[in-house]
């Protein structure tokens, strides 16, 4: 009876030395989802936006950086810029594989600059929409 009790006890604590540890801020197996979407004409280190802005100059460099959280083996970001009657500017998507909080950036450019206007930026994680951020060139 004592071996019985010996060898379950060494199973478990062999199967509870073997789970993978969560990423930090993470709830084990959350679903990935997005949490902030920024725009601005610079990032920061961590791929943040360094300064905020729905404004900007024909030549800036649009920065957006999307931040999810939670966890999934493949995950896919997409964005959709447009002006202001719907023209497509840029399309264009990341795959990530996400396990805790994390960010990603798209951008545009345009050497000749941007037209003056409205403009918007869509994003989407694996094709469902997950918000939307207006802005200007003036």
């Amino acid at each position: 009876m004592m071996r019985t009790l010996l060898v379950v006890v060494c199973l478990a604590a062999m199967t509870a030395g073997c789970k993978k540890a969560s990423a930090p801020g993470a709830a084990p197996g959350a679903p990935v989802r997005v949490t902030e979407i920024d725009l601005g004409r610079s990032l920061a280190a961590d791929k943040g936006i360094a300064d905020k802005t729905t404004d900007f100059r024909p030549s800036d460099t649009i920065y957006v950086s999307v931040e999810t959280d939670g966890t999934a083996p493949q995950a896919t970001l997409a964005t959709r810029w447009t002006y202001q009657d719907g023209q497509v500017v840029k399309e264009g998507s990341e795959n990530i594989a996400p396990t805790g909080k994390a960010r990603t950036e798209f951008h545009i450019v345009k050497p000749e600059g941007f037209p003056a206007g409205k403009y918007s930026v869509a994003v989407s994680l694996n094709g469902t929409p997950a918000g939307t951020k207006d802005f200007e060139v003036k």
